[in-house]
C-alpha cells in the first residue's frame, strides 16, 4: 500500500508503545505525512469512567486526528494518526496527568487483555481481572523496553467460551474450567424439550425467526464433541470425566445446566 510501516517510533523512556506510520507520497499528501499510531494500555476488564474516556478524546482532538478503535485486535484503546512532533506532548499528557500508559507494540510483550471475568459473568471460573492486572504490573518492563526477538501475548478467558479468542489470539492462553460436575436442573431440562416459551434455548439469542421447535436429541446430546451426553427417559446423563468442557449445552440451556463450583 501507500502506507509505509516505519517500525517503532520511540518517547522518551519508552520503547515499545508507538507505531510508526510514514505516507510514501508526502508531497502530495502532506496532510498525512506522518500518521502515527499510539495504543493505550487498557485497564483489566476494558471498565472506564466516562470523563476518563471525554480527557482522552479531548486529547486525542489536540494532538492528534481525533480517530480511535475501540479496542484492538491487542485490545487496547487506539488513537490513529498524529506527527513525530506531537509524539512527547500527548505521552506526558498520558502519563503525567491522566495516569495512563502506553500499550506495547512491535518486538515486544503486549498489553495483557481479558474478558469481564467474575465482575459481571456468572460463567467466570477465576478473576481475570486481578490476574491481567498483576500481569501487566509484574512484566511492565518487559513492555516499555522491548527485550523479545517477536511480539508476545497474554490472553486471558474465565471460561471455555473464550471471549477474548485467547487460543487464536494468544501466545500464552489462560482459560479458566471447573473440575467438578456439571449442575443439572432435571425440570429445567424438560422445561426446554416441552419448548416452554419461558425457557427459549439460547436464551432467546436466536428468536428473531422462527427455528422449529426445540429438539434437545439435534441441538445439543448430538453436538456434544466427546459424546458424553444422552436422555434416559425425562433425565439428563452427562459422563462428567468424559465432558472437555465446551460449553456447548451450557450455552444452549443455560436455566437448566451450570458450571460446577470448584473453579
Amino acid at each position: 500500500t501507500h502506507w509505509k510501516h516505519g517500525g517503532i517510533v520511540g518517547v522518551f523512556g519508552y520503547g515499545g508503545g508507538v507505531i510508526g506510520r510514514y505516507c510514501d507520497q508526502p508531497g502530495m499528501f502532506p496532510g498525512v505525512e506522518h500518521f502515527h499510531t499510539m495504543r493505550v494500555n487498557q485497564p483489566a476488564g476494558k471498565y472506564y469512567t466516562t470523563d476518563y474516556l471525554r480527557q482522552l478524546t479531548k486529547l486525542w482532538d489536540m494532538g492528534g486526528s481525533g480517530m480511535t478503535n475501540m479496542h484492538g485486535a491487542t485490545g487496547d484503546i487506539i488513537l490513529l494518526g498524529t506527527t513525530t512532533p506531537q509524539l512527547e506532548e500527548v505521552f506526558w499528557e498520558l502519563t503525567h496527568n491522566l495516569d495512563q500508559d502506553l500499550g506495547g507494540s512491535g518486538s515486544n510483550l503486549r498489553t495483557p487483555a481479558d474478558c469481564l471475568g467474575s465482575s459481571r459473568c456468572e460463567y467466570a471460573c477465576y478473576d481475570t481481572n486481578a490476574l491481567c492486572h498483576f500481569l501487566t504490573n509484574e512484566y511492565q518492563d518487559e513492555l516499555h523496553r522491548p527485550a523479545f526477538p517477536y511480539k508476545f501475548k497474554f490472553k486471558l478467558d474465565g471460561c471455555p467460551n473464550g471471549c477474548v479468542a485467547s487460543i487464536a489470539r494468544s501466545d500464552m492462553s489462560f482459560i479458566g474450567t471447573w473440575k467438578d460436575n456439571i449442575k443439572i436442573d432435571q425440570d429445567a431440562v424438560n422445561k426446554y424439550i416441552e419448548n416452554d416459551a419461558a425457557y427459549p434455548a439460547n436464551a432467546g439469542a436466536h428468536k428473531g425467526r422462527d427455528w422449529g421447535p426445540f429438539d434437545i436429541q439435534k441441538e445439543v446430546i448430538n453436538l456434544c464433541p466427546t459424546g458424553c451426553m444422552k436422555m434416559d427417559g425425562k433425565e439428563l446423563k452427562i459422563d462428567n470425566p468424559n465432558c472437555n468442557r465446551c460449553m456447548h449445552c451450557i450455552n444452549v440451556m443455560p436455566r437448566a445446566l451450570k458450571i460446577g463450583d470448584v473453579r
